[in-house]
C-alpha cells in the first residue's frame, strides 16, 4: 500500500514539474509557444535556424533545451532542430549537441511514461499470455531491440519512448541503447537536413547521405522480416 502511494506521489510530482516548467517559460515569454509553433509549422529550416540564433550567446543552451523538450514530448519531429543545429553551429558540433539533447530527452520521456502508465500496462499484459511473452522478451532482449530501432533514422521517437517505457526493459538498457543508437541516426538526419538547405554547395554529399539512410532503413526492415520468420519457425 505504502509503495503504491509513493509511486502515485512520484507520478504527480513528475507531472507537476513538467507543468511548472511550461508555466515558467510562459511567464518569462508569453509569446514563446506561439512563436515556436509558427516556426515549426513553417517547415523552413532557415527560419528555425534564425529563431534559435535570435537568442544570441544563449542560442546553444536554448537549442539544447528545445531539442530535449521536443524529444521528451515526442512532437514535433526533432529532425527540424537537429538540422538547424548543424546549420548554426557546424555539422560536427551541431550533431553532438542534438545527439546529447535527444538522448537526455528520450530518457526523461521514458521515466515519465513509465511512472504514469507502466502499472496500467502490467494489468493488461497479465491478462494476455502473448503480451506477457513479448513483455518477458523485452526484459531479456530489450537492449538489442531498442538499439537497432534507435539506429534507424526517421523512426518516430515518441513511439519508441512509449514502447520502451511500457515494456520490461530496464532504464540502464534503454539509456545505453538510446545513447549508442541515436548518434548515427541523428548524424544522418542532421546531415541530410543540412545538405538539403546547402545542396548547391555539395550536392553529392546529399545524395550519399540519402542513399546511406535508405541502406540503414532497408537493413532494419530486412532484419525485422528475417526475425519474424525465425520466430514463426520456432
Amino acid at each position: 500500500m505504502q509503495k503504491k502511494r509513493s509511486a502515485s506521489m512520484i507520478k504527480i510530482g513528475a507531472v507537476l514539474i513538467m507543468l511548472t516548467l511550461f508555466l515558467i517559460i510562459y511567464l518569462i515569454n508569453p509569446d514563446f509557444f506561439n512563436e515556436l509553433w509558427d516556426v515549426c509549422l513553417s517547415g523552413d529550416m532557415n527560419q528555425v535556424a534564425q529563431y534559435i540564433n535570435s537568442f544570441g550567446p544563449w542560442a546553444m543552451v536554448f537549442s539544447f533545451m528545445l531539442v530535449l523538450c521536443v524529444n521528451a514530448i515526442g512532437f514535433p519531429p526533432a529532425i527540424i532542430f537537429s538540422s538547424a543545429n548543424a546549420l548554426i553551429f557546424g555539422i560536427v558540433p551541431g550533431i553532438i549537441l542534438a545527439w546529447l539533447a535527444e538522448t537526455v530527452g528520450v530518457v526523461i520521456s521514458f521515466l515519465l511514461l513509465r511512472f504514469l502508465f507502466r502499472d496500467a500496462a502490467e494489468e493488461v499484459i497479465a491478462k494476455n499470455s502473448y503480451l506477457k511473452k513479448i513483455d518477458d522478451m523485452s526484459g531479456k532482449e530489450g537492449f538489442k531491440i531498442m538499439l537497432i530501432a534507435r539506429l534507424v533514422p526517421y523512426l518516430p521517437s515518441g513511439l519508441l519512448n512509449a514502447v520502451g517505457a511500457l515494456s520490461k526493459m530496464s532504464l540502464k538498457d534503454y539509456t545505453l541503447a538510446a545513447l549508442i543508437g541515436k548518434l548515427p541516426s541523428t548524424a544522418i538526419e542532421a546531415m541530410i537536413g543540412h545538405d538539403a538547405v546547402t545542396a548547391s554547395e555539395n550536392p553529392y554529399r546529399l545524395v550519399f547521405n540519402i542513399v546511406l539512410a535508405v541502406v540503414v532503413v532497408g537493413s532494419f526492415l530486412i532484419y525485422e522480416k528475417r526475425k519474424k520468420k525465425q520466430q514463426e519457425i520456432e
